[in-house]
Formats: C-alpha cells, sequence, structure tokens
C-alpha cells in the first residue's frame, strides 16, 4: 500500500516543507503553512525521457482560428476595461473584499449577457435558490438562458465547461472549489492550482469565457497562491467602501487590453450602476472651510476632481498623532516632516488628519501637493479660493515636479468650472496653471490671506 504523510505546505508560494514552521523559508511569510495530506507511492523512477522532437511553423504562416466576438457585459466601463468585453475562451479572476459586491456585480453580468447568449451561474457558496432571491431583486424579468448550478466539484464544473454549451460560465468563488484527486481541504494551494488549471484547460478547450471569483486577505491582495494570478488572462481588482461611496474595478492585469482603465461604480437599491461623471457627484457636497483641497488626480486614463479635508489639531497626548484615510499613512508622515523642514510650519505639536472624500484610495503621486495644501490650510485656518484645483508630486527637498496627464486633469477642471490650477510648470497646462517650484512659494501665494 501506498504511505501516507503528512506535509506542511505554504499558501503564498506552495512550498513543501516536513515540518511546520513559523515563517517560509521561501517566500517569508509568516503562519502561511497548512497540513495537507500526501500520497508517496513505493517506487519513486525517475524514467528516461521519452519526449519527440517537435516540429514548428513560421511565425508568418500560423493560421489565426477565429475566436468569435467578445461578450457585452451591460456595463460600458467595465467592457473598456476588459479591453472590449468578454473574450471569448478567456478566463478572467475577479477579487475584491467580502461585501463589496463582486457577486451583484456578476450576477448583474449573467442577466445582461443571458438574455441572448446561454450563461452558466456555478455557485459554491450560495444555494440555486438564494442567486434566484437575489436575481429578482436585481431584475424584474428573468432570461431564459441562465442556467443556476450549486456544487463545489472542480471536476463536475470542467466537465460542464468542456461540453461548449455555454458562452459564459461563472465560478463562484474559488475557494470553495475543490478536485476529489488532491486530499487537501478546500481553499489550499494544492486546491486552488489544480482546481484553476482543470477549469482553465476545459474553458480554452471549448472557447468559453469565464469569470472566477477569488477572496483578498486583510493586506488586501489577492488571497491563494501567486500562480492563481499567472494562470489566468485577467485580473480585475474591485477596490472602494463596502458600507457606501464609489467603488473602482480596475485590471491588474489584461491579455487582451489595457491595465490603465478604471470602472467606477456605485451600489444602490437595485444594483451596481455607473458613475457617469464622477467629479461632479463628488463634489456636490463640498463646503468652504480651511483644509478643503480639490485634487485633480489620474484614475486609470480618467481624469478625476476629489476633496481632500484635512483637520489638524493641538494634541493632548506626548505623542501626537496621524490618521489617514484613503491615503497611504507612510506617505503622509514623508510630507509632513518636508512641511515642518521647508516651509517651518510647526506640526509637531498637532494631531493630523487627512480623509479622501468618496471613500476613494488615492495613489496618484500627483496628491502630494493638494495634501500639504490641505494640511498647511488646516494649519494656518485659511482657505484656498473655490476656484482652484491642485496637483503636483512633493520631494524631499520641498520642490514641486511635474507629473503626467496634466492636460487632461486641466480639462476636466475647466469642465467643472474651476480657473486656476496650483501646479509645477507645465506647457500643456497653458494660463490655467499658477506654477510653483516649491512649497514655500505654494504657500505663500494661495495661503497668505482669508479668501
Amino acid at each position: 500500500m501506498a504511505k501516507r504523510t503528512t506535509l506542511y505546505v505554504c499558501q503564498q508560494c506552495g512550498t513543501s516543507f516536513s515540518k511546520w514552521a513559523g515563517k517560509c523559508d521561501n517566500c517569508g511569510a509568516w503562519n502561511s503553512l497548512v497540513e495537507e495530506a500526501k500520497q508517496l507511492e513505493k517506487k519513486a523512477v525517475v524514467d528516461r525521457s521519452t519526449g519527440k522532437v517537435l516540429s514548428g511553423e513560421k511565425i508568418a504562416d500560423v493560421h489565426v482560428e477565429a475566436l468569435g466576438t467578445r461578450l457585452a457585459t451591460g456595463f460600458a466601463q467595465l467592457d473598456e476595461v476588459l479591453g472590449g468585453g468578454l473574450m471569448p475562451g478567456g478566463v478572467a479572476l475577479l477579487a475584491g473584499q467580502p461585501g463589496i459586491g463582486k457577486s451583484t456585480l456578476l450576477l448583474q453580468l449573467v442577466l445582461s449577457v443571458g438574455a441572448s447568449e446561454p450563461v452558466l451561474y456555478v455557485s459554491g457558496e450560495e444555494s440555486a435558490g438564494q442567486v434566484k432571491l437575489r436575481a429578482e431583486r436585481l431584475s424584474k424579468s428573468l432570461p431564459e438562458n441562465v442556467t443556476l448550478i450549486a456544487t463545489t466539484s472542480a471536476d463536475d464544473i470542467a466537465a460542464t465547461i468542456a461540453t461548449g454549451t455555454y458562452r459564459l460560465v461563472i465560478v463562484d468563488s474559488m475557494q470553495t472549489v475543490a478536485m476529489a484527486e488532491v486530499a487537501s481541504a478546500p481553499g489550499t494551494v494544492s486546491q486552488i492550482t489544480n482546481s484553476a488549471n482543470t477549469i482553465i484547460r476545459a474553458a480554452k478547450a471549448s472557447n468559453t469565457a469565464v469569470v472566477l471569483v477569488g477572496h483578498v486577505t486583510k493586506e488586501g491582495s489577492i488571497a491563494g497562491p501567486k500562480v492563481l494570478e499567472h494562470l489566468v488572462d485577467v485580473v480585475l481588482q474591485f477596490e472602494g467602501d463596502r458600507y457606501g461611496g464609489f467603488k473602482l474595478l480596475r485590471a491588474a492585469k489584461n491579455r487582451y487590453g489595457s491595465t490603465a482603465e478604471v470602472a467606477i461604480l456605485e451600489m444602490d437599491g437595485e444594483g451596481l450602476k455607473e458613475v457617469e461623471n464622477a467629479s461632479a457627484s463628488l463634489l456636490s457636497e463640498r463646503g468652504k472651510s480651511d483644509g478643503s483641497v480639490v485634487l485633480a488626480t489620474m484614475e486609470g486614463n480618467r481624469p478625476l476632481l476629489v476633496e481632500i479635508q484635512a483637520l489638524v489639531n493641538p494634541t493632548h497626548f506626548g505623542y501626537p498623532k496621524r490618521t489617514a484615510s484613503g491615503f497611504d499613512l507612510n506617505r503622509l508622515t514623508l510630507l509632513i516632516a518636508v512641511l515642518e523642514k521647508r516651509t517651518k510650519l510647526n506640526l509637531s505639536d498637532k494631531d493630523i488628519f487627512i480623509n479622501v472624500v468618496g471613500g476613494l484610495r488615492l495613489v496618484d503621486p500627483a496628491a502630494d501637493l493638494a495634501v500639504c495644501m490641505a494640511v498647511a490650510s488646516a494649519a494656518a485656518e485659511r482657505t484656498l479660493a473655490d476656484d482652484l484645483v491642485v496637483f503636483g508630486e512633493v520631494g524631499l527637498g520641498g520642490e514641486v515636479r511635474r507629473v503626467g496627464s496634466i492636460e487632461l486633469r486641466v480639462k476636466e477642471a475647466k469642465k467643472l468650472g474651476f480657473k486656476h490650477a496650483i501646479a509645477p510648470a507645465s506647457k500643456d497646462g497653458g494660463t490655467f496653471v499658477s506654477p510653483v517650484s516649491d512649497l514655500r512659494d505654494a504657500l505663500n501665494l494661495h495661503l497668505t490671506k482669508n479668501n
């Protein structure tokens, strides 16, 4: 009989160990080793390779088989993120934190595509009845082309996909799917990797578009082995505040299109809807107060105006508090140090709070100048002019550096009625930009008096 043994497999990189340890020696992840049962054969013989010499063909002579037209998702912005819609035979991985709306988005997609094409929705987390109740809340009429299956068997799912009956298949989610041949719990590295391989092979063979749902860790990265992201063709990340505000859907990887596009969605009683004019929505409730600055940022290729709020208070403790919502806290600490050193603002005894309105999370370097202006405005209790937008990267010397897509930022600001921009000098901005060379110039020119 085969001998059973226990191995400990890292859930981040897939490396196996004979003993449990708190840290994986291969990738350095802590508490990632999970016990799995393995089968070892009595005889382990490495046979001589029996492969054959392969004959190829010239790249110019390769015949490209027609894949067929892309599937429209029902969301114009999502189609742009995907590069024109769902590719037949393509496999996409959608990941996001619990409750953000992954299942709602995919169910709306299924109802839209199912109006004209056969679609299969595989649920490993809910029963078919629960999925139908959600579908009835999202749509008054349910299409006949949509089929629901509640199963966690990767073998059965792959066999169903291989029939070629469906144009689109949704698998919700990969963490619940398992293969019978793999002796480990669902959600482990072995199960996710082998199940994904089986489903992907069936999708490619039958030219079926497949969307896999993935979970995220508490740090925000996609849960499971990194190899899963390499196996699929498209990796979509659903970001935002699950309790409200805008939600961003971007492609972290896309073999069929650009990764610079982003879809901006908002949840209401009827499901997720596209936000056509996100800048106007974000600024609709803006009040006039110190510490309020409008940033012209970029989300992918789309310009967006967002309000950044700062609050500066005297601290009641020995160590001042710094808190940031929607902005990197380490970056905020660095910018505060630059403000203190280069502009002589005394912030060492102040609690500083930063908030990005709308639940967005900024990664654009151009937000540096806006954050600095907001902190300085709150500290000096002086407001900026209402018709000003701000953007620019700040260096450690206090210099304001040039950023990309200035023309798009200026165009978006003009469309919403803004008259000037505090930004680094550039030909793309024209007379709309009031150029500043460093933080000292920006504060002296725009915070010298109450507006």
